[in-house]
């Protein structure tokens, strides 16, 4: 049998070719960042098991590149996580980079660019790493997968400098939602501007490259529909208007199926579900995606469920869908709360930890800049690779002094940070676990800078899955609230929402040697410094390939 697995194992090649392109996703045309002039870019297909080898050209002139490989855990192969100067040097302009790693779990996963905010310029695409068919706990006649994202006008230079200017400028709320990297914005609203002039913006709502993506079905058919989300500030719901869904999988891992007309989908998160084609065969259906958790101004996007042999031009006549209330905060507690492990396909946590870990997220001031910190130190990436600094103990490549396990005491997190927290420092902290230890980390969502106001935050950890057990409102208790932690069918995923003025604890097992990043998936709260790197077993790093070397304090090590 493991003859067998081990030549049923292929090695899956691309080859890739990273630029900007002129690009119209949403009708309004923009620089755009693809691979291979596609976007969204190209949808890789595995099977578990499978070696991925991606040969990747930065033809972008002006800017470096990576690749982070979303819910892969790279074991062996932390230096092809892909996370700028945590476990590689950037991929210089004309340069070349080959990822070379094992995808070890079948699931719905992604990647995407993480250096800057190339997330948000549109540098992303799906990763879909399958079984047999008969290996799945569930049946279905065939599959589909979407990419979910927000959409801005505005360049993400224009977007990363606002954010750290003085006057602090926010990215504001964004033009559009995309479904597999399609909306459609309103063009009728700029009416009037003459082509050619400085504030031309080129909107063509005839453009068939922004007509909505289309997913055919049969009817009486069940199908699977994968879905992620990319989104770079908003909390998403996703509707296929008159279908219920039914939940298998959050983040590749099977979870105790459940029903619902809505899922939400925060950034960093995956799902698949299950949906049954029962409805009125004559005519087609909305798939369409709402913004929660921040007040609404942005349109509802849409796609349309093809009834084959009905056209795809055959628009649905009814009402775009209406998702749950954007503060509706008790509703995404209740959904959240509502995913459980599958039996038989998960471990129970171990009962007890051996390092408790709280961190409070604030909202501060750093040097008259708006930032996010953690346990009031705002992360700064630093241009030596933690994870070559750590395997050759370069000194200076970040904090000497270990960050702090807990926050100040008594901290009030209903109100903005009192005057003696209001100022943060810049860091760039690492934490370092033993190996194979027991982590518990307690994350404390607060009030920000302006009163009365507190965000969701989808917080999501590089190398690792995690074990949730646990929600709640208001100031963690150490006390009483692990009373109720959940240690016999706890979720197991990657990515997690803290809800606004809540906590959520997580518990993972520090047995994969490396740095990994821990941060907010949120594009701008990551680059106002909204993160942490976590280490563990460094004596166990591999050797790193010379590739991933070369920018910083590394630059010694080549010369060696």
């Amino acid at each position: 049998m493991m003859v067998m697995l081990i030549a049923e194992a292929a090695v899956v090649k691309y080859d890739w070719t990273v630029d900007y392109i002129t690009a119209s996703p949403d009708c309004v045309e923009k620089l755009v960042l693809s691979v291979n002039n596609q976007f969204p870019s190209p949808t890789i297909h595995a099977m578990e098991g499978d070696t991925l080898v991606v040969r990747v050209t930065n033809a972008i002139p002006t800017e470096g590149v990576v690749f982070h490989w979303h819910g892969i855990h790279q074991t062996t192969t932390p230096f092809f996580d892909g996370a700028a100067y945590v476990s590689q040097c950037p991929i210089n302009p004309g340069e070349t980079f080959t990822y070379r790693f094992t995808v070890e779990r079948a699931g719905t996963y992604f990647y995407h660019g993480h250096f800057g905010m190339q997330r948000a310029g549109g540098l992303f695409g799906s990763l879909i790493v399958s079984i047999s068919l008969h290996k799945e706990p569930f049946a279905y006649d065939g599959e589909h997968s979407i990419i979910l994202t927000d959409w801005w006008h505005k360049s993400i230079y224009e977007q990363q400098l606002g954010l750290t200017s003085i006057p602090f400028r926010f990215v504001g709320e964004p033009q559009s939602l995309l479904i597999q990297g399609r909306g459609s914005y309103n063009c009728t609203g700029l009416a009037g501007v003459a082509p050619g002039s400085l504030n031309c913006i080129v909107c063509n709502s005839t453009n068939p490259l922004c007509a909505p993506h289309v997913l055919p079905v049969m009817p009486g058919k069940t199908y699977r529909l994968r879905i992620a989300s990319v989104a770079s500030l908003s909390s998403l719901n996703f509707i296929l208007e008159g279908h219920t869904l039914t939940v298998v999988q959050a983040d590749g891992r099977y979870v105790k199926p459940f029903q619902v007309d809505n899922l939400n989908v925060y950034s960093g998160q995956s799902y698949d579900v299950l949906f049954t084609t029962n409805k009125e065969p004559s005519r087609n259906f909305w798939a369409a995606v709402n913004v929660r958790g921040r007040k609404m101004s942005t349109p509802t996007g849409l796609a349309i469920l093809q009834y084959l042999p009905n056209p795809a031009t055959l628009v649905p006549l009814t009402p775009t869908p209406v998702s749950p209330a954007w503060n509706d905060t008790a509703a995404s507690v209740a959904q959240a709360k509502m995913i459980l492990a599958k039996f038989g396909y998960e471990q129970a946590p171990p009962l007890k930890p051996d390092r408790t870990v709280t961190i409070l997220g604030t909202q501060n001031m750093v040097d008259g800049h708006i930032k996010w910190a953690l346990n009031n130190i705002s992360h700064v990436a630093r241009p030596t690779p933690v994870l070559a600094a750590l395997k050759y103990n370069i000194r200076g490549a970040f904090d000497s002094e270990p960050p702090p396990d807990f926050p100040i005491k008594d901290y009030d997190v209903f109100a903005p940070p009192p005057t003696n927290y209001r100022n943060a420092t810049s860091g760039s902290p690492v934490y370092v676990f033993t190996k194979d230890s027991v982590v518990d980390i307690i994350v404390q969502n607060a009030n920000t800078l302006t009163p009365n106001n507190s965000e969701i935050h989808p917080w999501h950890l590089h190398g690792h899955d995690f074990w949730i057990l646990g929600y709640g409102e208001g100031q963690f208790d150490p006390e009483k609230d692990p009373a109720f932690f959940n240690l016999v069918d706890p979720p197991v995923r990657n990515t997690v929402a803290v809800f606004p003025y809540g906590w959520v604890v997580i518990r993972f097992i520090a047995n994969n040697p490396g740095a990994w990043p821990f941060h907010c998936h949120i594009e701008p709260h990551f680059h106002m410094g909204m993160g942490t790197v976590f280490a563990e077993g460094i004596e166990h790093i591999p050797e790193l390939p010379t590739q991933t070397l070369g920018c910083g304090l590394t630059k010694r090590l080549m010369r060696l």
